[in-house]
């Protein structure tokens, strides 16, 4: 499409796409997660571009993916179905949201349990999951 492409510039580049409508932009992600009925893919700090051509938006990661399997969040959310009021609790009086723990301990590979204490040690998302890796 472009002439072999392999003697093409950077800038060149960019020239053509702009003068095609085509606009690229990087976008600063922390994590992404691709879900599919089997498994998901979670890259961690993936480079992500979003491409806006004639109004259709494309986007393309880029990253070494961990997979696992859709079932292991399924089984637990379905244990601790009975504990929700006691979680709902639990989370008003620490301050953080179910998702938070959830977030901590996925990273990590720690219990929720673990997970809510170090957020309560520590009162940072991120500072919780350093400590715990």
């Amino acid at each position: 499409m472009f002439g072999g492409g392999g003697g093409l510039n950077p800038r060149k580049m960019k020239q053509m796409m702009n003068q095609m409508g085509i606009d690229l932009e990087d976008i600063d992600a922390e994590e992404v997660i691709i879900r599919t009925p089997e498994e998901e893919l979670v890259f961690h700090d993936a480079e992500v571009q979003r491409m806006d051509a004639q109004g259709q938006q494309t986007y393309q990661v880029v990253g070494d993916p961990d997979t696992r399997p859709r079932g292991e969040a399924g089984s637990i959310e379905e244990a601790d179905a009975g504990s929700d009021a006691e979680a709902a609790d639990d989370a008003i009086e620490s301050g953080f949201s179910e998702d938070d723990v959830e977030i901590v301990a996925t990273r990590t590979g720690v219990s929720e349990a673990e997970a809510r204490e170090a957020l309560e040690e520590t009162g940072d998302l991120a500072a919780a999951v350093q400590k715990l890796e």
